[in-house]
């Protein structure tokens, strides 16, 4: 346990610090004689505001889609023994994107849009698990070429969603596709996910380490393949549905995440869940500050910053590997 702690201390620091950045930094910077005040109840108007009110949930929100990005990534990577594995790369977030953007038109609420989000992504995961099954089992890489497809699928239906939809409803949508938490709401249901998967993928973590290692092997030393498997894709589905319901789509953030912490941590399951969600909530945390500040007063969307850090870091990955 002791080896567990230390790292992830480690990357508990980190996110404290990342929060504490996004929380000071902004078109109106504070410093931290004003950000103390404010956080024992005190200061001016101005920065109470800008703290409780705008900064500090805008951060928090950002850190739970993050973290249940990384996390879902980190799930599907072990499910599937690939390193290329991700949310976004099967399909699920696809799936999620089109059951919002069909609510946010229809002008649900956002409790219905959550839950179109996690239909949509439960949908994809039916469609991939029974595609790739046909009639017989699936292998880990069918799976995920299956995954891939579907996932270009759910990209041609978000296309034809945009082409047929009015002129007005067009900026907002667009804006969500590429990540965007400038409307996130309160951050307290993503962070009750993000624990509570945390919490229920902990005692997981030896059965995920022996599937790890691949199927036959898991079945022969006792593990539940089949169910636990289910559990994981449908862990996945949901996570990746809340954070899509945050923030709309942002890549690289389950894809890159928790391949760099096993090049780091190694591969124990116990320690790379409860890592991915402090790493990637502290990843997307601090490109959503640079993602505000960059050209202050406008903003970017987030999920522009992602793929610009992404795209090098996992090319950089892929060449280090080989």
């Amino acid at each position: 346990m002791r080896s567990l702690a230390l790292p992830l201390t480690a990357l508990a620091l980190l996110a404290a610090l990342a929060l504490g950045l996004a929380v000071a930094l902004g078109s109106v910077s504070l410093g931290p004689a004003q950000l103390g005040a404010v956080l024992v109840g005190q200061g001016d108007d101005l920065s109470r505001t800008l703290v409780l009110d705008l900064r500090l949930p805008r951060a928090l929100a950002a850190f739970a889609t993050g973290g249940l990005l990384a996390v879902a990534g980190a799930l599907m990577q072990v499910l599937l023994r690939n390193p290329l594995a991700d949310p976004y790369v099967l399909g699920l977030s696809g799936g999620a994107a089109v059951g919002a953007l069909l609510a946010m038109l229809a002008g649900l609420g956002s409790a219905l849009v959550s839950g179109s989000a996690f239909a949509g992504a439960l949908l994809s995961t039916l469609l991939v698990f029974g595609l790739a099954h046909g009639t017989g089992s699936w292998t880990p890489s069918r799976l995920l070429l299956t995954g891939v497809v579907v996932a270009a699928g759910w990209g041609a239906v978000v296309t034809l969603m945009l082409a047929l939809s009015p002129a007005r409803a067009l900026p907002g949508m667009l804006y969500w596709l590429m990540g965007d938490l400038s409307y996130a709401r309160s951050p307290l249901p993503g962070l009750l996910v993000l624990a509570s998967a945390c919490l229920l993928a902990f005692p997981l973590g030896r059965s995920l380490n022996v599937l790890a290692r691949g199927s036959l092997q898991a079945a022969a030393l006792g593990v539940a393949v089949r169910p636990l498997e289910w559990t994981v894709y449908i862990a996945a589905s949901l996570l990746t549905a809340v954070a899509v319901t945050i923030a709309g789509s942002i890549g690289f953030v389950g894809l890159v995440v928790p391949h760099m912490l096993r090049l780091v941590l190694g591969n124990d399951q116990r320690l790379i869940l409860p890592a991915s969600a402090l790493a990637g909530g502290t990843l997307l945390t601090l490109a959503d500050t640079l993602a505000r500040t960059v050209i202050a007063p406008e903003q970017l969307p987030v999920g522009v910053i992602t793929a610009l850090l992404g795209v090098p870091t996992f090319l950089y990955l892929l060449h280090r590997s080989r």
